[in-house]
């Protein structure tokens, strides 16, 4: 657990100061070398005999539904479409695995185009590879760009090679090989999700496991659900999304997906104000951005995004409630909000926490001198 674990951490991993992360991310596009090779220190075990309940497949909360695997990254092909995506998986069986698909999202998508035609969608799951691999693929990029993207974050390529269903995938501790059924579904859940909540049961697909690959001696790894590294790599990869959506109406700073908000619900978005109104376009432009966003904090340049107390002083000393406070009702949200309704509505409210320009004397924030 933990390999990307912190803002420093990913930081590390970028070659950047931790306020540069998201400038970093904006800058960066999916266009980096992939190679397909033909040999993986992967195939030193080769395991045709399928048992899942060899692996240390967790349970992590005492309402879980079952083990699940929590840093799997499935990759699907299918036509000329590839895509690599982390998604939960549920243990049902010592080949099977339930999988959590979200609407319409890629790999929903090609389960849904699969099963159109009654066909098996391939797929091999990824567990133990480089980090930015694993950080790639849970982000919002074009589909099928997701190795370019890890390629372009590392400075390197990241080379591929094809499974025995035909599926491409690259160097990695273990490697299940299967098919989602076009048909079958099963109850998936309950499962703890980015809120520190129980998710509901649905039914979703099956995955059949086929065959399984690994190192000698391999390391497995899980993500706990809600903690640092699973709120870190859903919530970051937004943040870029933001900041350029921002960036369209007003000059933005820098943008974080709170902690306290999950790393999905609540964003604090800085900005060099340069006339009335900014703060709250940039409110509009950061819920278009992220949908799911529920809350977002408007702050200036003099405000730290990342001291909660700092964005709490500008709240107090910058807000009046009847002209700054923008409140949405009867939009979507998040299906992982437990107060949103059951359509998937919720009211979201945007915090213009700027200074009025005309009045910005009155904001100046008092400095001890050094002599």
């Amino acid at each position: 657990m933990n390999l990307l674990g912190s803002r420093d951490e990913l930081a590390s991993m970028l070659g950047v100061p931790k306020e540069e992360i998201i400038r970093r991310l904006s800058e960066v596009s999916p266009e980096g070398e992939v190679r397909l090779v033909s040999e993986s220190p992967t195939l030193e075990v080769i395991e045709d005999q399928v048992d899942l309940t060899k692996l240390p497949i967790l349970t992590h909360f005492e309402k879980d539904g079952a083990p699940y695997i929590t840093a799997g990254i499935v990759v699907s092909e299918y036509g000329d479409t590839i895509n690599a995506s982390i998604h939960r998986l549920m243990l049902a069986g010592k080949d099977k695995l339930a999988v959590r698909l979200v609407p319409p999202r890629h790999t929903y998508l090609l389960h849904k185009k699969a099963a159109e035609k009654s066909e098996p969608l391939p797929v091999a799951i990824v567990l133990g590879c480089d980090p930015t691999i694993i950080y790639a693929t849970s982000t919002r990029v074009p589909v099928g760009k997701e190795f370019e993207y890890a390629a372009a974050l590392r400075g390197a390529p990241v080379e591929l090679f094809e499974c025995a269903n035909g599926v491409k995938v690259p160097h990695a501790e273990i490697v299940l090989e299967g098919y989602i059924d076009p048909v079958e579904k099963i109850d998936e859940g309950p499962f703890v999700d980015i809120t520190g909540t129980y998710d509901v049961i649905r039914k979703e697909p099956v995955i059949h496991i086929t065959r399984v690959i690994h190192r000698k001696d391999p390391i497995y790894h899980g993500i706990l659900p809600a903690g640092p590294e699973h709120l870190l790599m859903m919530g970051v990869p937004y943040e870029p999304r933001i900041y350029r959506a921002v960036g369209e109406v007003t000059t933005v700073k820098n943008v974080v997906l709170t902690e306290g908000g999950c790393c999905y619900l609540h964003a604090v978005v800085q900005i060099e104000k340069q006339t009335e109104g900014d703060g709250k376009n940039a409110i509009m432009a950061a819920f278009a951005a992220h949908t799911s966003l529920k809350h977002v904090v408007i702050v200036d340049e003099d405000i730290n995004i990342f001291d909660p107390n700092d964005v709490e002083f500008a709240i107090a000393t910058r807000v009046k409630g009847d002209v700054d406070i923008l409140i949405i009702p009867n939009v979507r949200g998040s299906s992982l909000d437990p107060r949103g309704a059951p359509d998937g509505t919720t009211t979201k409210v945007g915090i213009d926490a700027t200074k009025v320009l005309i009045e910005k004397e009155n904001f100046e924030r008092a400095v001890i001198p050094e002599e």
